[in-house]
């Protein structure tokens, strides 16, 4: 008696080890830990042998019963099903040809371009997701079934937004793949659509976008009575709208103020490329007050604690609680947010706004001639927001600055 897609979902784990037989020698094996493996059980050379078709429920029963009729035929020519495997796996091991292989150089081709906590989300999603189901097998015999019973796996255990990451992450590896001549489609494509949207909204880092509202942080800015250094680089975050990592390590000897411009190297960018920020004359008489100091630190903001210390990640977030601004209504991350909406608003070009936000063109070319194209606009730019936002903090009308200028 043949084996139902009812009966392979309700079997319940015991205390030993068993197996429902199909029919041809497949079997479903259950585990006392409640896995369940697809088996097929033959005679080679007058020896009982095993061969392991996947596990349920990765693989289903009608896929089970594809597999076994594969390696049936397989034995029939007078061919050892196992042995077979096993050679078809050194092989594509042998050419570099696993998924898993194709996926680490992929991995180590953009490291260099990533942030040491991007290489590590990308490599953990797949070393726990994907590598493990389909990270033995020659990245050319995957198939789009292959793809949507890992991604329903992740989803039936309540990650979706996780599979849909995973997803992404395989249609990059397989777009790879596809150029350096393993594959010659990206599987990930077909089956993308299967999994349900994510429903819930993004998660934004909490920012103030009302111009009034924005008048009365830089009021409580100026008022700060705290640590001057920390009141200087809250000063110059929301003039430069950089990230706190970025305002944290900012260095004297990036500073040029010849040219009102701070070079961000690459090593401490998001996108592991180097940034140049335009200085208003606003951010160039912090920056003069706060040099004259004699500060012996290569940092413009040392910590408070030690001089060859940056400040701590929490620093400015803590100077912000102590405004009186809880969590969910601003933190240093939101500034970002802040400034961006005030430039959309007042008609500043997305293309400019986003140059300016560091996020980078993925088309080279085009990321060169923005540089050179928006680098005068973005100085200008940057000038007009530092007299937007005084004009913000002094209480004057809130008048569009861009038209304003």
């Amino acid at each position: 008696m043949t084996l139902t897609a009812t009966q392979v979902k309700n079997a319940k784990p015991k205390a030993k080890l068993y197996r429902i037989a199909d029919q041809g020698g497949l079997c479903l094996e259950v585990k006392p830990t409640g896995k369940k493996f697809w088996r097929y059980r033959y005679r080679f050379d007058g020896k009982a042998t095993m061969l392991t078709l996947g596990t349920y429920p990765e693989v289903s029963l009608a896929d089970a019963r594809i597999e076994h009729m594969e390696a049936s035929r397989t034995l029939k020519n007078g061919i050892n099903p196992k042995q077979a495997k096993n050679v078809k796996l050194a092989e594509a091991q042998a050419q570099n040809d696993t998924f898993e292989l194709v996926a680490r150089a992929w991995l180590k081709k953009n490291s260099e371009s990533w942030t040491t906590k991007t290489y590590r989300t990308n490599e953990g999603r797949l070393s726990n997701h994907v590598f493990p189901y389909i990270g033995h097998l020659p990245i050319s015999a995957i198939s789009p079934k292959d793809i949507l019973g890992l991604l329903q796996r992740i989803e039936a255990k309540g990650t979706l937004e996780t599979a849909h990451r995973v997803a992404s992450l395989c249609s990059q590896i397989f777009k790879y793949a596809v150029f350096i001549n393993k594959v010659e489609i990206d599987p990930v494509q077909i089956v993308k659509g299967a999994l349900p949207p994510i429903t819930k909204s993004r998660k934004h880092r909490a920012a103030l976008t009302d111009p009034m509202e924005v008048g009365k942080l830089l009021r409580y800015i100026e008022e700060y009575s705290g640590h001057y250094i920390v009141k200087q680089a809250l000063r110059v975050g929301l003039y430069t709208f950089t990230r706190s990592k970025e305002i944290r390590g900012m260095k004297w000897d990036e500073i040029d103020f010849d040219r009102k411009e701070w070079r961000i190297p690459a090593e401490r960018m998001k996108m592991r490329k180097p940034h140049i920020v335009p200085l208003s004359n606003q951010v160039l008489t912090i920056l003069k007050e706060v040099k004259q100091l004699n500060n012996p630190s290569k940092f413009v903001f040392p910590s408070v604690v030690n001089n060859s210390s940056i400040l701590s990640e929490n620093t400015l977030n803590t100077a912000i609680r102590r405004m009186g601004y809880t969590k969910e209504q601003l933190c240093y991350h939101g500034f970002r947010g802040t400034c961006t909406t005030l430039l959309y608003e007042t008609g500043w070009p997305k293309d400019m706004v986003e140059r300016q936000l560091a996020h980078v063109q993925t088309n080279q070319v085009r990321a060169a001639y923005d540089h050179a194209q928006y680098m005068e606009e973005r100085t200008r730019m940057m000038q007009i927001f530092s007299d937007y936002l005084d004009s913000l903090r002094d209480g004057g009308s809130v008048i569009p600055f861009k038209k304003r200028a």
